[in-house]
């Protein structure tokens, strides 16, 4: 009986873990974008927000976690036949889709609840980023530009929730920089993807035939002059420019350092 027991308990621990592994946790660095309010808002440290804000943080990776098993369902199929992929805990078998979906049921409404109660205005925004991901991944992640605007919007509505937690007015020139930020490193992925496919890498990523090294290449310049130019115009006009404006350098030498 207790050999039993035992190995039930592993079990439960395997799928538990299989399940967290599945909702990326490595990915949730993006999720930080929420913090951008707080911290330009110059209320870092102020208790009362820092938490608020990191509850949002918390909840806003359940909302991408969610989004993340939706698009592992979906390529279930393509992930078995990648390198990679193909380790994933759907694609392995460790977990089977009926868990995977009782588990997404079981997370998404939890996390919407939480977030009613939290802030109203940032549930719906969770609400959208999920719908607008899902959506991705049934079938805009196939549209060439579209799929790299997509990830920028995504970006867009991290910050604009985070914003509505510390209530604090949402600047334009932050929307602007983190929509071109995000559209550069999104570029900046097909690039390396496609550098891999010509190196003879096999992928599953259909969208790369619909792109060309020069179109790449010319989006890349346009965002990228762009993305120094807004941050320094919001550094202009900040209350503290003169300090902001001390970033600029250090920006610039970020996006030449990614680069």
């Amino acid at each position: 009986m207790e050999n039993k027991a035992l190995v039930q308990q592993r079990n439960l621990f395997v799928i538990v873990t299989g399940l967290l592994k599945t909702m990326r946790p490595k990915q949730w660095t993006k999720n930080l974008l929420v913090f951008a309010g707080l911290i330009f808002s110059n209320n870092l440290f102020d208790y009362s927000l820092l938490t608020t804000t990191a509850l949002g943080f918390f909840l806003f990776c359940m909302f991408s976690g969610s989004v993340y098993i939706i698009n592992d369902i979906i390529d279930l199929e393509k992930d078995r036949i990648h390198p990679k992929k193909r380790k994933r805990p759907i694609a392995s078998g460790l977990i089977s889709i009926r868990q995977a979906v009782f588990f997404l049921i079981i997370l998404f409404v939890t996390t919407v609840v939480v977030s009613f109660q939290l802030n109203t205005i940032f549930a719906y925004l969770g609400i959208v980023y999920f719908a607008l991901i899902t959506l991705y991944s049934f079938h805009l992640k196939h549209i060439v530009i579209l799929d790299v605007m997509t990830i920028a919007v995504g970006f867009v509505l991290r910050a604009v929730a985070g914003a509505v937690l510390v209530d604090v007015r949402i600047s334009p020139w932050l929307l602007l920089c983190t929509i071109l930020l995000s559209m550069f490193l999104a570029l900046h992925k097909r690039k390396s993807e496609m550098q891999l496919v010509a190196s003879g890498q096999k992928t599953t990523r259909k969208i790369l035939e619909d792109y060309t090294p020069e179109l790449i290449n010319d989006m890349l310049h346009i965002v990228t002059s762009s993305t120094v130019m807004a941050y320094s115009l919001y550094t202009f006009n900040s209350h503290n420019s003169i300090y902001m404006m001390a970033t600029i350098p250090f920006v610039i030498y970020g996006i030449f350092r990614y680069q």
